[in-house]
């Protein structure tokens, strides 16, 4: 951040001279790496030594975050290379960004919304929170970002979630006072993670943060609609500018029949500006939450709570089209065949199945968990994580998402990776030379842990490991 840069006379102005300075200083220096561990696979104590032992990647505990982990020392830079990684175990995220999930605190008996979810670090933390339970739709509006929301979710077997390819100010037109929570991680500037991304001081404006607070404006409307009487909002960005945080909090609450909620986070935080550049702002605000990022080692942010105080004037509705799209429980005539199948074949306790839903999807079948509900089915992009597929004979194969999912379940035709050759053999998509096993499809372990699927024929045990999950790069220690 160039003195003479937009960004640096913007931030001095803020804050001051001496804390300009400080933010510069820290940009200089490297970024630091957290996690989240996926608690749902893993305990913290179990991966802080996993990641010692088999990468010697040196992590600590963090203060009052429960399931995060720094990275005090990783000489060969591997901790976004690790199979645990790649396996969903943790997931490479800022600890800043892990604040609003934290200040919205949802729990699966909650209706929630994630507004803005990809690339899914919020997503997949909220949906973590929800123990992988009752409903959680995730948002986005650019089809090539659910790309990254989507490969994020199967990394770490989510199945609570259902993603919507949609303009976030208009989803209000689909749900009305229907939330119990929702988080609008708005798209912004970009001011607070100029250490991660230097670019962002090169081409920061004002007139930039001047065009985004409209758009920030309108989604927050939007979530207020969507959002229950008694429901919360949680409104955050990882910019500092006032423009984009406080003024459009104060738009808000000039309009619309929300409150601003007390919220103790677990880092050190100041209070929201309630005068900027002569205007006077709501006396409320300065219950909102600035982070700097030189305080915490983290990214800036801002970050405020709503509460919703009384019914907003409801939207014309977008009328749902009729679909071929089927969400049916695991007793339904059409699925049964399939769950009959698997059990036999695997050797699953039928019980096992009662805990999901299945969505039927041309050829694809899609597994959620049990809670999981929406009336608006044709509308969604996807719900739930990929269970399996059927072949023109209406013959279904287990998908390795799916098999990951089931887990332990999974009792016969399991093949046991016998060492670290044919682990990268099976997780880059080859086939594993094996002459004993009969054909058919199997599950895949190693260390005791579901990898996926794979086929026998005649050539092999062809890896069935997701082409997604293959392109990346990976260490076998």
């Amino acid at each position: 951040m160039e003195k003479n840069s937009k960004a640096y006379e913007y931030f001095e102005k803020l804050y001051g001279n001496e804390s300009a300075e400080a933010y510069q200083h820290y940009i200089q220096q490297p970024a630091k790496d957290y996690v989240r561990v996926n608690t749902n696979k893993i305990s913290v104590d179990v991966l802080q030594k996993l990641l010692i032992e088999k990468y010697k990647i040196t992590t600590e505990t963090v203060k009052n975050f429960p399931g995060a982990l720094k990275v005090v020392s990783d000489e060969d830079d591997l901790i976004g290379k690790t199979v645990e990684q790649i396996l969903g175990f943790y997931y490479i995220q800022g600890l800043s960004s892990m604040l609003p999930p934290i200040a919205l605190n949802p729990t699966d008996k909650d209706l929630v919304m994630d507004l803005c979810g990809a690339p899914g670090s919020k997503t997949t933390q909220m949906a973590e929170m929800m123990n992988n339970r009752g409903t959680l739709i995730a948002n986005e509006i650019d089809i090539n970002r659910i790309k990254s929301l989507v490969f994020n979710l199967d990394r770490l077997n989510i199945i609570n979630t259902g993603i919507l390819n949609f303009k976030g100010e208009l989803l209000s037109k689909v749900y009305d006072n229907y939330f119990d929570k929702i988080l609008v991680d708005a798209p912004c500037s970009g001011l607070g993670i100029i250490q991660k991304k230097e670019e962002v001081s090169k081409w920061w404006s004002l007139d930039h943060a001047n065009r985004l607070h409209d758009l920030q404006t309108k989604l927050l409307v939007a979530a207020i609609k969507m959002a229950k009487v008694g429901g919360e909002i949680v409104y955050s960005t990882c910019t500092l500018s006032v423009e984009e945080n406080e003024m459009v909090i104060d738009t808000i609450l000039k309009n619309y029949p929300v409150e601003i909620v007390d919220v103790e986070l677990p880092v050190k935080t100041h209070k929201a500006f309630t005068e900027y550049d002569g205007i006077k702002l709501n006396s409320q605000i300065e219950k909102a939450a600035r982070i700097l990022p030189w305080e915490i080692e983290s990214d800036g942010f801002f970050l405020v709570k709503l509460k919703k105080i009384s019914e907003t004037e409801p939207m014309d509705k977008i009328q749902s089209s009729v679909s071929d799209i089927k969400m049916v429980k695991p007793n339904h005539k059409e699925f049964l065949p399939y769950r009959n199948y698997l059990t036999d074949h695997f050797g699953i306790d039928e019980s096992v199945f009662d805990d999901f839903k299945f969505i039927f999807k041309g050829r694809d079948i899609y597994i959620i968990n049990s809670e999981w509900f929406d009336d608006n089915l044709s509308l969604f992009n996807r719900i739930g994580t990929k269970f399996g597929s059927l072949d023109k004979k209406q013959r279904i194969t287990l998908h390795s998402n799916g098999a990951q999912v089931l887990g332990d379940a999974i009792k016969k035709f399991i093949y046991e990776i016998k060492d670290k050759q044919e682990l990268e053999l099976y997780l880059t998509g080859m086939k594993i030379r094996n002459n004993e096993l009969i054909t058919g499809q199997y599950a895949v372990k190693y260390n005791n842990i579901v990898l996926g699927t794979a086929i026998k024929t005649d050539e092999g045990l062809k890896s069935r490991f997701p082409r997604t999950k293959r392109t990346q790069k990976f260490e076998v220690m």
